[in-house]
Order: structure tokens, then C-alpha cells, then sequence
């Protein structure tokens, strides 16, 4: 687990060097919503590549989708969201704040931080009302109940709607999945905890169709799979554990779900969820539509509806999840050096250039290298200050190499690189330094 105050420091960094910002933040902010910087919006992309990578582009069995955010309202109805997607709200009338019911242990009074809400005198909490997390709209001119239509707060719905169109158009045969990336919003009653729980974010989601017979190996292949996924890309296994959901957790219609967590500064919280669905969704929307969802088995010439497994991630709690496994401080000479240790797969920037002094034509040659790199990998260049302070705010950023032209350079057509976890120094052949990187950064 993370020291106390990595978070509040993760936050700073976050923000002071382009990771992540507050939300509308020059109009005083807005609760929940948050801005990925220019690092940031590197590194929340290289996530979602390396699970589409990973998920679709190198299997045989999962295609993708980009379904609609909005959806006709009746898509909600079958799915049960309309009714049923809330969580327990309760108002405090003293102090004007309100609580998830079932976060009321985790919650601090706002008037009285040291105890949790209804343990101060002041405090008049009301009774606990469902309230719908889906942000709700309009279409067309006219608010009227026929032109009601919700942001969704999931992807998985427009995969099961687009079921038939994919069997139909791509002739996919059982098992396969439907891979999704894409936003979500929850009108979260009390987002906290940084981009972990915030009303706006990215999902990447896979609805994957299978013989019933078959359901059960697959739901354990697919934990084993999503769990090494994250060690993979550098989640220590200490950090990372996987809960199956008691009984009294499910919902109706699960045959078993379980949760990817990890150990954040606060504690544990969950990453990713695995869930055996059965045949709830696609014979709920059957019914609602009146459409066929039904497959039919060339083989065995049986008609039924798959059974479904689940895996949904976050994209931003991965984020937030890499950044703080990545996140450190040590003594160098005397000083306190911040570093990330992100695989270099993830890193925002993949290498840094540098010329040792703005003269001799150190600048030119670094500037012609790294106008090379640029064409493969996103590569930064900085003539500016030392370059020992150079290498320390690219240690910030993450970026796994930094290569230095320097006096010798012009004598052997050679650079320092520079490596960012051991802070090593060797030196390469300029025609050499794009093999050196893609023997580093691509798996």
C-alpha cells in the first residue's frame, strides 16, 4: 500500500506537470469532472491502446464497436437501469450535504470532520430514498416524457443491442466477444478520491457470448486473463487481488461475479469487475424489442441465447491505479528525486532529448534526432536549464529514456542514454537509437 499523502502529492504532480486537471477550474470547478492535461491524455490513450491491443487487435475471437451514447429510451427499460440503477441518498438538513446511506462509515460530517454523519449533535439526516444515477435529457425541441432519452452509464448495452448486426455482418461463431472503449457518465451522489469515482469517465468494456455449457470455464478464464493483464503492465501482485462476490452481493441474474482490486492509498477499491450474466441481457432486450436474439449452431443445429461473461474496466481508475503503483520518492546526492516508473509501454513520453550546451551544434544533431524519433514515438526535446534538472522533470513525467548529445558526439556519431529507474548511463551509436527503443517499449 501506498505511503499516507501520496495521493495529496500524486495530485500536485498531476496537476503541475499536465496529467490531470480540475474541471472547468478558472469558473470555480465543477464537482466530479476532471481535464487530462497533455501527459495525461498520453497516457489514459496508451492504456486504452494496450487493452485494445491486448483484448482485440491480437485475438481471433473479439471484435469491436463504437456504439451510440445515446440510446432510445426503452434500451434502458429492458435493461433495468430505468427502475433499478440507484443508489441509497441521504440528506443531512443541518448542514445541506448529502451521503451514499451505504458509504455513511466512510464519510466525514462536513461540520465535524473528525466523526461520520449522524454522530454530531448538529447533524439531522433524513431517511435513506433511492435516487437514479443516469443523467437524464432530451431529444429534439420539446421536454416532454416521449423525448426522454439518458447519457449512458455504461457501454455494455449497445454491444447486446447490436448482438444480430454483428453475428449478421461478420459471421462470428460462438464463443466470441464485442470489445468497447468509451465514456460513461454516473451522476455520482458523492465522487471522491480523485478520478477514481468522478461522473464522467472512460470504460473498456467486453461482452463476451458463449454456450452455456461452456459459461463457467469461461468466466475463470477470463479473471485469470484480466488479472495478468494488469501485472503485465507493471501492478505489483501484492497490490492487486481478486474478490468473488459473496451471494448476498450478486444481482438476480448473476451466476457469479467477482472483482480485479487494488490497494490504493485509501485502500482497496475495485479496478475491474468479471461478470457471468447468463442470458439476462439479450433475453430481456428479446423480449422488449420482440426481435430474435437467438443463435443458431451450424453445427449442432441448436437455436439458444448464449450466455454472456463480462469484463469492465475502468480506463481512468487504470490510470489512477498505474500512476499511483508508478509514483515515488528517494534521496539522490543529498536531494529528494520524484519519479513515475511506468512500463515504458504505458509512459506518456517514450524518450527525451537532450543537447549538453546550446552551442558546438549540439542543439542541430539533437534536434535532427529527435525529429526522427518523432515519427514513431511521442519523443520531447529540451535545451533548458542543467541537464541534470532536465533528467529530473522527465523522471516526473515518467519517461523511460533520455539521450544526450554531447562533445563526443560529433567525434563518433555517438549519445548518452540515460535510463530512468536505475539513472544508468551508457552510451549508444546514433544509428542505433531507434532499435534500442523498440527493443524497450514494444512488447
Amino acid at each position: 500500500m501506498a505511503e499516507p499523502g501520496t495521493l495529496e502529492k500524486l495530485v500536485s504532480l498531476c496537476k503541475r506537470r499536465g496529467f490531470v486537471y480540475p474541471g472547468s477550474e478558472i469558473y470555480g470547478g465543477l464537482t466530479g469532472t476532471w481535464d487530462y492535461g497533455p501527459l495525461g491524455v498520453e497516457l489514459l490513450r496508451n492504456i486504452k491502446n494496450a487493452w485494445w491491443h491486448d483484448n482485440v487487435t491480437t485475438r481471433d475471437d473479439i471484435v469491436g464497436l463504437d456504439s451510440a451514447i445515446l440510446m432510445n429510451r426503452t434500451v434502458w427499460q429492458a435493461s433495468g437501469h430505468e427502475d433499478a440503477f440507484t443508489d441509497p441518498l441521504i440528506d443531512c438538513k443541518a448542514c445541506k450535504a448529502r451521503f451514499r446511506a451505504d458509504q455513511i462509515a466512510e464519510s466525514a460530517c462536513p461540520r465535524k470532520p473528525s466523526k461520520h454523519p449522524g454522530e454530531f449533535a448538529e447533524c439531522q439526516l433524513t431517511e435513506a430514498r433511492k435516487f437514479n444515477l443516469m443523467f437524464k435529457t432530451f431529444v429534439g425541441p420539446v421536454e416532454e416524457s416521449a423525448a426522454t432519452v439518458y447519457l449512458r452509464p455504461e457501454t455494455a448495452q449497445g454491444m447486446f443491442v447490436n448482438f444480430k448486426n454483428v453475428c449478421d455482418s461478420t459471421r462470428v461463431k460462438l464463443p466470441f466477444g464485442i470489445a468497447q472503449i468509451g465514456k460513461a457518465f454516473r451522476n455520482e451522489i458523492t465522487p471522491k478520491q480523485f478520478i477514481f469515482r468522478s461522473r464522467e469517465f472512460e470504460l473498456m468494456e467486453i461482452e463476451f457470448f458463449c454456450k452455456p455449457e461452456t459459461s463457467q470455464e469461461w468466466y475463470r478464464t477470463w479473471q485469470d486473463t484480466r488479472f495478468a493483464w494488469y501485472q503485465s503492465l507493471g501492478l505489483k501482485g501484492s497490490n492487486l487481488r481478486l474478490r468473488e462476490h459473496a451471494k448476498e452481493e450478486l444481482a438476480f441474474y448473476s451466476r457469479g461475479t467477482s472483482d480485479i482490486e487494488y490497494q490504493f492509498p485509501w485502500g482497496w477499491g475495485e479496478l475491474e469487475g468479471i461478470a457471468h450474466r447468463g442470458d439476462y441481457d439479450l433475453s430481456q432486450h428479446q423480449k422488449f424489442s420482440g426481435k430474435d436474439l437467438t443463435y443458431f449452431d451450424d453445427e449442432t443445429k441448436e437455436r439458444f441465447l448464449p450466455h454472456v461473461i463480462e469484463p469492465a474496466a475502468g480506463a481512468t481508475r487504470a490510470t489512477l491505479a498505474f500512476l499511483c503503483e508508478a509514483y515515488a520518492e528517494e534521496q539522490v546526492e543529498g536531494e529528494t528525486r520524484t519519479v513515475l516508473r511506468l512500463s515504458p509501454r504505458l509512459a506518456p513520453v517514450k524518450a527525451a532529448i537532450f543537447p549538453l550546451v546550446k552551442k558546438e551544434g549540439m542543439p542541430e544533431r539533437a534536434m535532427a534526432i529527435c525529429n526522427d524519433l518523432k515519427k514513431h514515438w511521442p519523443v520531447f526535446y529540451d535545451e533548458k536549464g542543467a541537464v541534470g534538472r532536465r533528467y529530473r522533470r522527465q523522471d516526473e513525467a515518467g519517461t523511460p529514456f533520455c539521450l544526450t548529445v554531447d562533445g563526443q558526439t560529433a567525434q563518433d556519431q555517438t549519445v548518452t542514454v540515460r535510463e530512468r529507474d536505475s539513472m544508468t548511463q551508457t552510451r549508444i551509436g546514433v544509428d542505433h537509437i531507434r532499435n534500442f527503443l523498440i527493443e524497450r517499449l514494444i512488447d
